[in-house]
């Protein structure tokens, strides 16, 4: 099942340490590829000797190792593996990666990963609970860093609560499902589209909308990380491209419009980006004086002319429309009616519908709410990461591709 598959397991400094042969044993039994960081504390639990008996294998635990040619085992450890493992993660370990810090080859391993990771917390109840380590790992989550645990149990300094490292059969089965899922969609080709819209009105000043991108851009790399073959049409943000993903940089909405039309054929089209309605029907080619308005104040104005419609043009493509179309909803009131409203003209398949307001940080922030609708029911997604709102609907496309 997991054969061609590698993973790379991180065991920092925990008792849990222990129970980590167990956990390379059922990976092994199923055919993956397993390779292994130790740190300096970790090693003072479990015996590395005992984990290359059953791997086949050098076990890692020095960032310059004096056999190897190019002393890159930090890069190379991550490239080959399709998943990052830290089980047990240590509060210390996890505050390294919230920091950034890179003094060892697991922090230095983890900092130069482009793969996912997931992460089993394991320690005093205290360290768990500690404003501190749920700082850090609120930053981790934000990275799209997956959190497995912690569990509530009694602790290896005797204390009873929330800390133990979660059960390794849960851990397996977490890990395990994204190794299967990675390829999911791997015959499948995706046109997302992210980010604003900027219609020029001169030169120097244009209309446009607080739109961030990062929604759109975390929904390109999760749909990438299942396989599909995903082009992305980004409007202007300040985020880097997306790894794996075929990224196109617009400004207008009739370039954006264009380059959606040049994607297709495609399976699936998500439209994310928050594209202006409206573009200057002729914008000036010289800078607009604040001396020329007023000589001409009465009759100066601004004419708009509507832009192109690109969730409809998908949703009603002849002969190329793509089998799932998915469009957003950003309402400030009556966001289930508006949905439905636009479900039903747009003529796509789901809307994604969220709604904004000045408290609740949903543009330009880190985190999403969700009403999910479809021709036949919707569904409430809770207030997560945008990258878990990407995950999410990468995981349900794949069932709909998949079922």
């Amino acid at each position: 099942m997991l054969k061609k598959k590698n993973v790379l397991l991180i065991i920092s400094g925990s008792v849990a340490a222990q129970k980590c042969l167990q956990l390379i044993k059922k990976f092994k039994k199923l055919g993956a590829a397993i390779d292994c960081i130790v740190t300096p504390n970790a090693q003072k639990f479990i015996d590395t000797s005992a984990i290359s008996k059953i791997t086949g294998k050098r076990v890692f635990t020095d960032l310059f190792y004096k056999e190897d040619s190019n002393d890159m085992s930090h890069i190379n450890l991550s490239r080959r593996a399709h998943v990052l493992l830290i089980a047990p993660a240590s509060a210390n370990l996890i505050a390294k990666m919230a920091h950034g810090l890179a003094d060892d080859l697991a922090t230095t391993t983890l900092l130069a990963s482009n793969k996912k990771i997931f992460l089993a917390p394991a320690m005093n109840l205290y360290m768990w609970k500690n404003p501190m380590t749920q700082k850090n790992i609120q930053i981790l989550k934000e990275s799209g860093i997956k959190i497995i645990g912690p569990t509530s149990g009694k602790l290896a300094c005797g204390e009873v609560g929330e800390g133990r490292m979660e059960e390794i059969t849960h851990i397996f089965k977490e890990t395990c499902d994204f190794l299967i899922n990675s390829t999911s969609l791997k015959n499948i080709s995706a046109i997302v589209t992210s980010g604003p819209t900027i219609e020029p009105i001169d030169p120097i000043r244009y209309i446009s909308n607080r739109s961030s991108g990062k929604q759109g851009h975390a929904i390109a790399q999760s749909l990438s990380n299942l396989g599909a073959k995903t082009t992305l049409i980004s409007g202007p943000t300040n985020l880097p491209d997306p790894e794996g993903v075929n990224t196109i940089h617009v400004e207008t909405a009739l370039q954006m419009y264009n380059q959606c039309k040049k994607g297709l054929p495609a399976d699936v089209a998500i439209c994310n980006a928050a594209v202006s309605d409206w573009r200057v029907k002729q914008n000036f080619r010289s800078k607009v004086k604040k001396e020329m308005i007023r000589k001409k104040l009465e009759d100066f104005s601004i004419r708009l002319t509507e832009n192109p419609d690109i969730l409809h043009y998908f949703s009603n493509a002849k002969n190329r429309r793509p089998r799932l179309v998915i469009g957003f909803a950003a309402e400030t009131n009556n966001l289930i009616r508006n949905a439905r409203k636009k479900l039903a003209t747009k003529n796509c398949d789901w809307i994604l519908a969220n709604k904004i307001d000045a408290k609740n940080g949903i543009i330009g922030g880190e985190n999403n709410s969700i009403k999910f609708i479809d021709k036949n029911c919707s569904e409430t997604w809770p207030m997560m990461t945008k990258k878990e709102i990407a995950q999410k609907l990468a995981d349900k496309i794949s069932g709909y591709f998949n079922h």
